[in-house]
């Protein structure tokens, strides 16, 4: 996962470089990567690499990390029968690979939904009647929705002339199972980017704030993504801002048995802004109070009590009014740019509902992925995922499994939108301020993962003088820095960038 965001993970406290500032949970609204890959005119120069010089060069990186766990495979980007292998290092050694198991899980929704696969949201009622007796809004996991939509969807019930309900009801069975992941850690739970993900969903289960320096001294500024939020929950605001000179940490995290956000850390005055979130421990009823609200500001009366069902609706109930989420292929780049934990959830239970008799949809999703990517070249034996965003340590992954991921996934008809779901090397994404300046800026399209002692770079690579190339880096470490593994990983991409056949 990538440094601990939402859409990325790490340590709860996130240490930011005074050079590149890094969310310490990541945007709720998707950021849509460019519509063409932007590369640089005037690339960094540099001396070339040989096919043959390459295993020494990048080996000599490596000898100066002995105590890292290191899975690498770099390989020409072609069918199976032209493929070369440029580099390999443990290549099937399984490693906790952090995010970059959300390859394997964008890659099996894209091969099993389609790109434009979209997931509906839907009010249904006992009948068409202005008064109704029961009012169910049945959510299908929709990562997307936010209170916006919950308005809208109000207006459009307010237009079709409902004007009386007795009875709301949140209809949250479209997922079965346990809505948190049983592998992550506890704390991670009670951040943004560890929210559960159940069928009713709304602000990806979090609540957001944004978190703005002031002057030396003085505590962050808190602006609410919600404002409706801030009745039912007490800030306890214990970060400052700090001079120039001085580092920026984060660590936002709801209390475990009262309605409290704990923030601590620090900001540099006249620094960016930060958005931040941590998780809500009743999804399902915040949704449904939401709604209610938003039914009385649409003048639709709810007379009786709200309540949150785990049984499906009764025959005979009839759709009212629905709102479709973005398409799959839109859901994707928040997914992988953003490396949105929540996102990745969510389209692996999505995979996972589509079998039948499936009691978890967690657990169906991670056998549902098996025959899909092992369709695509991926044996079952090189992964084991326990989630579909990485975010647990207890998942396993060898570098090979994600170099035939990639390279499965190139030749398949979903080429164009897995790839363009990719974030790029200083231009979008977790790689915005990555390679900036060097030869890999816009050349280099990959997954990132962090979490605590794994750091992972995967993806596609156009050097300046050779065909492209798929690759994966897989590092496991203790008691050696993040920043120093991550140098080392970039130091071998920066090295494929100067391939040349001589």
């Amino acid at each position: 996962m990538d440094i601990k965001t939402v859409c990325s993970t790490v340590l709860v406290s996130v240490w930011l470089s005074p050079l590149v500032s890094i969310p310490a949970i990541a945007q709720f609204s998707p950021k849509l990567m460019p519509s063409s890959v932007v590369v640089p005119t005037q690339p960094f120069v540099a001396s070339s690499v040989c096919t043959s010089q390459l295993p020494i060069d990048i080996n000599r990186v490596i000898s100066r990390l002995p105590n890292v766990r290191w899975g690498v495979q770099v390989q020409t980007l072609s069918p199976t029968t032209t493929r070369k292998t440029l580099y390999a290092r443990n290549a099937t050694t399984l490693l906790a690979p952090a995010s970059n198991n959300k390859l394997f899980t964008s890659a099996a929704a894209l091969q099993k939904l389609g790109g434009t696969y979209r997931i509906r949201t839907s009010v249904t009622g006992n009948s068409t009647n202005s008064t109704l007796t029961t009012l169910r809004i049945i959510g299908r996991g929709d990562p997307s929705l936010k209170t916006s939509h919950l308005n809208l969807l109000a207006q459009r019930l307010s237009q079709r002339g409902i004007r009386q309900v007795t009875l709301l009801v949140g209809d949250d069975t479209y997922f079965r199972g346990a809505a948190t992941n049983p592998n992550w850690d506890l704390d991670d739970t009670l951040q943004g980017f560890g929210a559960p993900v159940n069928s009713l969903m709304l602000n990806q289960n979090g609540i957001g704030l944004t978190l703005f320096p002031q002057s030396v001294g003085r505590s962050l500024r808190v602006q609410w993504d919600d404002p409706t939020d801030i009745p039912d929950w007490r800030l306890n605001n214990q970060s400052v801002t700090v001079s120039a000179g001085q580092g920026e940490s984060i660590d936002v995290a709801r209390d475990r048995t009262q309605p409290i956000i704990n923030i601590e850390g620090q900001l540099r005055a006249g620094s960016a802004s930060e958005p931040v979130a941590t998780s809500i421990s009743n999804p399902g009823n915040y949704l449904l109070q939401k709604f209610r609200t938003a039914l009385t500001q649409a003048k639709i009366t709810v007379t009786q009590a709200t309540v949150v069902k785990a049984t499906p609706a009764s025959a005979g109930d009839v759709e009212l009014v629905s709102l479709d989420s973005p398409t799959l292929a839109d859901l994707l780049k928040e997914t992988n740019q953003e490396s949105n934990n929540i996102y990745a959830e969510v389209l692996l239970k999505t995979v996972g509902i589509q079998t039948p008799n499936n009691l978890d949809a967690t657990a169906s999703g991670i056998t549902a992925v098996k025959p899909i990517l092992f369709a695509i070249g991926v044996p079952p034996t090189q992964y084991a995922m326990v989630d579909g965003s990485g975010l647990a340590s207890k998942n396993r992954a060898s570098a090979e499994a994600f170099t035939k991921t990639l390279q499965g996934m190139a030749q398949s008809p979903n080429a164009q939108v897995f790839r363009a779901s990719l974030p790029v090397a200083g231009v979008s994404g977790t790689l915005k301020n990555r390679f900036r300046g060097t030869a890999a800026q816009g050349r280099l399209q990959a997954k990132t993962g962090t979490i605590s002692g794994v750091t992972s770079l995967s993806g596609y690579l156009t050097p300046l003088n050779y065909p492209p190339i798929a690759f994966s880096i897989l590092t496991n470490y203790s008691n050696i820095s993040t920043d120093t593994v991550r140098s080392a990983i970039d130091e071998i991409v920066l090295l494929m960038t100067r391939l040349r056949s001589c």
